[in-house]
């Protein structure tokens, strides 16, 4: 829909809603920009205390995809008008517990009544208006690196179901609960020459990477079988436990997938997975992909070589 908007003329906004990139960055001086981005959604876990904090980390890793550093945040808030506020305070003190780790400070919120539980963050950041990292970077040549497995969605799904083994939910919940904040802090530390980067959320790895492909000119290769999986997100797919926005990501974008070879449909299924508090996207010049892995690996930070880019073809992804 945003497409359809009249485009406002200002020379500051140095990333808009055009390429369809994590977060908009504005220039407020000549060494400084804000980096802006908004994100709330339904509960994805049982326990409020952690539904909080994954809803914190998601937020967060928007402004951590474009190198930003996270500064301040207004907490929104949907909650029953007959709802328990013990669980809105555990929600609340779980999505604390996470900005306080990211040395973000909450300012404020806003609350309404709704019969379904929501919330979220707005969050502002800062970055140099010269190191800002879009989406639209990626270079032919370049590895692309990912930073968590997938699987949150499916695994989401089947904890509604009440059909999630334990160890699922604790990978998932584990994932979902880390923020991108050390990865994001190597990756543009300069140190490594990185063209684009961007967090895998709600439109999947297809989707995301789609954005980077088109916003970028390139296509992009992704090897399924290279691919980290969360532990239960096979399982979750052969069960049938697939969220709505998995068959909405899947309708949308396979159009603009070629798939070459045999591919098990299981993982094709999974590329489609939206993910909550996602890995991040890096498309990072070869020559120092290695280096770039092995640093993160040491930082503790899940690091996959999941394919390469290259020069524009009839189709935005290829999958192997």
């Amino acid at each position: 829909m945003l497409g359809k908007l009249a485009r406002q003329q200002d020379a500051n906004v140095l990333v808009g809603f055009d390429k369809a990139d994590d977060a908009g960055v504005y220039q407020i001086a000549p060494d400084k920009a804000l980096v802006q981005t908004v994100d709330f959604f339904t509960p994805v876990v049982d326990d409020p205390y952690t539904f909080g904090q994954i809803a914190a980390v998601n937020a967060l890793s928007d402004v951590y995809a474009m190198g930003g550093r996270p500064l301040s945040a207004l907490a929104m808030v949907c909650f029953p008008e007959k709802g328990g506020l013990e669980v809105l305070e555990r929600i609340l003190a779980g999505g604390l517990s996470k900005m306080m780790e990211a040395n973000c400070t909450v300012i404020g919120g806003h609350s309404i009544r709704d019969p379904e539980i929501k919330f979220g963050y707005a969050v502002t950041g800062t970055i140099h208006p010269l190191r800002v990292l879009t989406n639209s970077g990626a270079r032919p040549g370049d590895a692309l690196l990912f930073t968590k497995a997938l699987g949150t969605g499916v695994i989401s799904t089947a904890i509604k179901k009440q059909q999630a083994e334990p160890a699922w939910i604790h990978a998932a919940t584990a994932s979902m609960t880390t923020l991108n904040r050390t990865a994001a802090e190597l990756i543009t530390n300069g140190n490594f020459e990185v063209h684009a980067m961007t967090d895998v959320t709600g439109f999947g790895l297809i989707g995301h990477g789609r954005e980077m492909a088109l916003g970028s000119g390139v296509s992009l290769e992704f090897t399924a079988s290279k691919v980290p999986l969360l532990p239960g997100a096979l399982e979750c797919v052969r069960a049938g436990h697939l969220p709505g926005g998995l068959k909405a990501n899947r309708e949308f974008a396979e159009c603009v997938v070629e798939y070459a070879g045999q591919i098990d449909e299981e993982r094709k299924t999974l590329l489609y997975d939206p993910q909550t508090a996602g890995g991040l996207l890096i498309s990072v010049a070869t020559a120092q992909a290695a280096k770039l892995k092995d640093a993160l690996q040491d930082n503790n930070v899940l690091a996959v070589e999941i394919g390469k880019v290259i020069a524009k073809g009839p189709k935005p992804i290829i999958v192997r």
